[in-house]
């Protein structure tokens, strides 16, 4: 098989919307793996399925036969209002994003939420997915396929709009022909390696003997560059250490001992699709993603963790994801904002504003970049609702 391109899609929307039965429709398997997970019913952390788009000799997608045309790595971002910040992690390693609206439940604050926080993170492609057509009659079914046409006026105009019925499996091939539609990133191999990182876990079972044991893993994607097996790479801004009680993060060195784009075994990964690394690194300091929001790359190139930083910001008009929806306040001094820059979810307290500039002195470090897109949220009843969104400069 030739290399054939790789996209990563987000699938996000409302809680109960059904996003996780139609990523296992598409995929074949279940996203929330963790069984606290099953348990509670939502999806927690950011669950991941790959597959391959083919076309068969009718013309016709599926994902079982015929000629690949097209490699998708799928992002479950969490849709419950409670976990804003992971899902804007998750919009930070995607190219491209189906949203999920229940027909029978129709447009909720979080859908509305969730289409800002695509827009925050300058998410371009979307396709919309009018589930459970199922269980509406067709006046319904059109009254709320204009709802949503009347939602995304003036932000994503072009998004095709596909009722479905995930649980019966109804029109799951035209969700695929419009994932192979949706255009490809521009992919920079070139430039210095940038791993973001999403996830980090351990996946040595209890017992294993200790010539079997693996390194931590890192889980995320690959912004821009390439990495090799074998390369060195250094961690920011790392290993979160306390002593004497006071805290510090310290820079983590490691080699790259496999890499993986999906459950495939690669000797090199360049940009596009959800990646693991199995570092030489204690499988400790990888246990319960203590490594999540940090960025990998090879040694020298990341610039050092930063505990202030200079933003030029957006706001929206108005804040959904309350009960019905209120106008943004401005940016005031001394409150506190939450962050959301590449996978890392930090928190800051604003120093300075002018005009549409603010400084934040910043709780938890983060590696910044100029030109780094962000979401921003504020604290409102108790909630961090998305209130707009900026770039560091």
């Amino acid at each position: 098989m030739g290399k054939i391109e790789t996209i990563n899609i987000g699938i996000v929307g409302h809680i109960d919307h059904g996003k996780t039965t139609l990523l296992q429709k598409l995929s074949g398997k279940w996203a929330s793996l963790h069984s606290e997970e099953l348990k509670r019913g939502i999806t927690i952390k950011l669950g991941y399925a790959d597959i391959i788009i083919y076309k068969d000799k009718n013309g016709k997608y599926n994902t079982k036969e015929g000629e690949p045309i097209r490699h998708v790595s799928f992002v479950d971002a969490p849709g419950h209002e409670m976990l804003m910040a992971t899902m804007l992690s998750g919009a930070a390693l995607i190219d491209g994003a189906v949203l999920v609206v229940a027909a029978n439940e129709g447009i909720m604050p979080q859908t509305r939420e969730h289409l800002l926080a695509l827009q925050a993170k300058k998410i371009k492609g979307l396709i919309v997915v009018q589930n459970k057509i199922d269980l509406v009659d067709a006046e319904k079914a059109r009254k709320n396929y204009n709802d949503i046409k009347e939602l995304l006026k003036g932000r994503y105009d072009n998004a095709p709009i596909i009722p479905v019925s995930a649980q019966q499996g109804v029109n799951i091939e035209e969700i695929l022909k419009a994932i192979v539609e949706l255009p490809i990133p521009e992919r920079n191999e070139k430039g210095s390696p940038i791993f973001v990182i999403a996830r980090s876990f351990d996946i040595n079972r209890p017992g294993t003997s200790p010539v079997n044991l693996h390194g931590a893993i890192l889980g995320g994607t690959l912004k821009q560059g390439k990495l090799a097996v074998g390369d060195e790479i250094e961690i920011k801004p790392g290993r979160l250490i306390k002593e004497a009680n006071k805290y510090y993060y310290k820079t983590l060195k490691t080699r790259i001992i496999k890499l993986f784009i999906g459950s495939k075994e690669m000797q090199e990964i360049t940009p596009g699709g959800s990646m693991s690394i199995e570092t030489g690194l204690d499988m400790v300091l990888g246990k319960a993603d203590a490594l999540a929001g940090c960025i990998a790359s090879k040694p020298g190139i990341l610039p050092e963790p930063a505990s202030s930083i200079k933003i030029k910001y957006n706001l929206f008009p108005e804040v959904f994801g309350l009960a019905g929806h209120a106008k943004v306040e401005p940016i005031k001094l001394s409150e506190t904002l939450m962050l959301s820059i590449n996978t890392s979810v930090t928190v800051g307290i604003v120093k300075l504003i002018k005009k549409d500039e603010a400084e934040l002195f910043l709780r938890a470090p983060v590696v910044p970049s100029k030109g780094d897109n962000m979401g921003i949220a504020r604290n409102i009843g108790s909630h961090w609702r998305l209130i707009g969104y900026g770039e560091i400069i």
